[in-house]
């Protein structure tokens, strides 16, 4: 009889610790859940600031979007973007350029293919007077970019939805040209090269528009008797 009591407790001890677990696993589903949803709020409130209100509100965006996951990608494009580039443009963009420096350095170490990371890290070393070193960092960016944009033209599905009039890859291409010249004009690269920086930003949310609009006119089609 004591027996039959003692392994009555054990199950009875075992279930408590499943459901305890099962609890917790639960609670852990919905507090990713929540978390990822905040975090994906906090980075497009900051996109929609940097783009079309205030940098500076943008960066407290960012910031918290970094708090929550510092190893964070813009992970509904194809076009990879980290959250340090994020803080860093915000940075820039409130003329904070030791604090756009430090997270835009931060953004190169942590993903070599980010590339609006290494164009903007070109222009904070620029106006800060390392400029060969600007040079080659912007050099470095916008090759990568013009060369990603011919890439998913040719071997993506949604390559034709990026850059298809060319004109970031003609002007990426034309500052390039400047770059290997002899004489550079920082002022008009910066210029051109913040064009850029913001067309590509803009270009993330054309190029979902426009394959959203596509599916839907595919859609039509195939109704159509």
């Amino acid at each position: 009889m004591i027996y039959g009591e003692e392994k009555f407790k054990m199950k009875n001890e075992k279930f408590k610790i499943l459901r305890f677990a099962l609890c917790l696993l639960q609670f852990a589903i919905l507090f990713s859940g929540c978390a990822a949803f905040e975090l994906g709020g906090e980075i497009q409130k900051g996109r929609m600031e940097l783009m079309y209100g205030d940098p500076k509100v943008a960066l407290s965006h960012f910031r918290r979007a970094a708090e929550l996951q510092p190893d964070y990608l813009l992970d509904y494009s194809i076009f990879r973007e980290g959250v340090w580039t994020y803080v860093g443009r915000a940075n820039y963009a409130s003329g904070e350029l030791a604090e756009a420096r430090q997270a835009l350095e931060r953004a190169r170490s942590r993903y070599e293919q980010d590339d609006l990371a290494k164009l903007y890290l070109g222009l904070v070393l620029g106006r800060d007077g390392e400029q060969q070193r600007g040079l080659r960092e912007i050099e470095t960016g916008l090759t990568g970019l013009a060369d990603w944009l011919d890439y998913i033209e040719q071997y993506h599905t949604d390559g034709r939805f990026w850059d298809p009039t060319k004109t970031i890859r003609g002007e990426s291409r034309r500052n390039l040209a400047m770059i290997k010249g002899r004489d550079v004009n920082w002022k008009e690269l910066i210029e051109n090269v913040e064009w850029i920086g913001k067309e590509i930003e803009r270009e993330i949310d054309r190029a979902r528009e426009d394959k959203s609009e596509d599916r839907v006119r595919e859609g039509e089609r195939a109704d159509q008797p």
